[in-house]
């Protein structure tokens, strides 16, 4: 096979790869552990976007995780009250995503992209929760007086975050050994 054939194949492939993933992080997003009230929810849908990521690397995980961000924007942006929110708890906040592909080709690249993606996307909630949706803070969460923002948001985010983090990486840590040739990088 020729290299420009080798090449044309590997993108077709990782085209294809993409749209199953992309698909795949969808209907997880749908099947939800929990959905706090006012937005967010403890699903899998990041774990094949982050696998994606680590497999082709960069440039091809932001692209995956844009398509992502689009999807969850269109199909389940009920939370979204403005451009503001459409912007920062949807597009930024999932297309941020793509950030594990930065540890393509890295040891343990799975588990460091997903813990990089998940902490760039709970970044984004928090700026945006602590700016966009600081008029909808309630006086009391979690039994706490809430008198910032910033710590109404850090608590209301972090709650499903860090579980959505936990989650990913269990389940990765259970897939590695018996998918190790898929966990493994593409090019």
């Amino acid at each position: 096979m020729s290299n420009n054939t080798t090449k044309s194949h590997l993108r077709l492939r990782s085209l294809c790869e993409g749209a199953l993933l992309v698909a795949l992080a969808q209907v997880l997003g749908y099947l939800k552990l929990y959905e706090l009230p006012n937005g967010g929810s403890i699903t899998l849908g990041m774990f094949p976007i982050f696998f994606y990521c680590v497999r082709w690397g960069f440039g091809p995980g932001m692209l995956a995780s844009f398509a992502y961000a689009l999807l969850q924007l269109f199909l389940d942006g009920a939370y979204a009250w403005g451009w503001e929110s459409m912007l920062g708890d949807y597009i930024f906040a999932f297309a941020v995503l793509g950030v594990a592909g930065l540890f393509y080709k890295k040891k343990h690249g799975f588990f460091l992209g997903a813990t990089a993606g998940c902490a760039a996307r709970f970044l984004v909630h928090y700026v945006v929760g602590a700016t966009v949706w600081a008029a909808y803070m309630p006086e009391t969460f979690f039994g706490m007086t809430m008198t910032s923002p910033w710590f109404y948001s850090l608590l209301y985010n972090g709650s499903y975050m860090v579980i959505d983090w936990v989650l990913v990486i269990a389940v990765g840590a259970v897939l590695q050994k018996p998918m190790k040739k898929w966990f493994q990088p593409q090019i």
